[in-house]
């Protein structure tokens, strides 16, 4: 360890003594590191964090999702970057369970400040655009470093059993699990749930591909539309460009493959998605870069019929809200953690 990552572990650590028996709503532990730059907020899914189990973080997809969200009618409730879809009690019995809240967003927001699709806008003019001090931030080696200062935090504490590291995520979260696996050595098993190997942007050309080949649209509109595409990418990697229009990071961030990463980590891996999640496509073509590299640590799961959230689509190809699965997806990949 150099000199610069203890002193910002010293400092972290004993900034957090103070704050860490914070207990929100009788139900998670809350912590905030600080350093120059960020606070660093994130939730333990127990109200006591005394026994000793190992971590499983969970990483959410993107969009400023507030960990907890004040209802006027209602009250608090826990979001938790999604694992209120969870039957989440059933991972704390093993773990404890982790998640890190999104970058300039507050742990707890109040309904009012959400916008209808219930994310965090801050003070930004537009209730559909994230505030600027969000996009400046929301760019993928931010989160990874992020994510490891807690990781490393959590290392520190004679509650965390340390033979075992679970790190997933949904979606974008899928991305970053995915860094924090191939930049911290102390991950044992990565798990990966709707994600696009290929990164972000391409699942835009693949959509328009489809519609033209399904009759909905033309294909003179979809060359027409697939060439704006590959124009903003084009605007959307260049530095000058990023430079006045911070929107544009994630998208040049999180638009590289994750293929490289995934056939490097050498422990094990769990791939799951829905058969009719447009995001995941690729995901029928991983198995052939295992087996083509001899590699025998992923398990991967189809799910048939769900979209990208793992709720079912009735005959018109609709999401079908009253159908979702994700507790049994995740009760799937708990009981594969819990294999030798």
């Amino acid at each position: 360890m150099n000199f610069r990552v203890l002193t910002l572990f010293l400092f972290v650590h004993y900034l957090c003594p103070a704050q860490q028996k914070k207990v929100i709503n009788d139900e998670v532990t809350t912590y905030s590191l600080q350093t120059k730059k960020d606070t660093i907020d994130f939730i333990i899914v127990d109200k006591v964090v005394n026994e000793k189990k190992p971590i499983f973080l969970w990483c959410q997809g993107s969009l400023p999702v507030p960990l907890y969200i004040n209802f006027e009618n209602y009250g608090l409730w826990l979001h938790g970057g999604g694992i209120a879809n969870f039957d989440y009690e059933k991972i704390r019995k093993h773990y404890h369970l982790v998640v890190i809240s999104m970058p300039k967003t507050p742990l707890i927001v109040n309904d009012s400040m959400l916008n209808d699709e219930k994310w965090y806008y801050g003070d930004s003019p537009n209730k559909n655009i994230p505030s600027i001090t969000f996009q400046m931030a929301n760019y993928y080696r931010n989160y990874i470093t992020r994510a490891i200062k807690v990781l490393k935090f959590l290392k520190q504490q004679n509650w965390v059993d340390n033979s075992k590291l679970v790190v997933a995520g949904h979606s974008q979260g899928s991305k970053i699990a995915t860094g924090i696996a191939a930049n911290y050595k102390n991950v044992t098993k990565l798990g990966l749930f709707a994600s696009n190997p290929l990164g972000r942007i391409d699942q835009s050309i693949r959509k328009l591909r489809k519609e033209a080949e399904q009759g909905r649209i033309s294909w003179e509109l979809a060359d027409k539309q697939m060439e704006k595409q590959y124009e903003y990418f084009k605007t959307a990697i260049d530095p000058e460009k990023m430079a006045k229009d911070p929107s544009l990071l994630a998208w040049s961030t999180f638009s590289d493959p994750m293929i490289e990463d995934w056939l490097m980590f050498n422990k094990p891996i769990y791939l799951a998605y829905g058969t009719n999640d447009i995001a995941s496509d690729f995901c029928d073509l991983i198995p052939l870069y295992f087996i083509r590299q001899r590699k025998n640590n992923l398990t991967y799961k189809r799910y048939f019929n769900l979209e990208h959230n793992f709720f079912e689509l009735n005959d018109q190809n609709e999401i079908d809200h009253t159908k979702p699965h994700w507790k049994e997806v995740m009760d799937s990949f708990l009981q594969w953690t819990l294999l030798p």
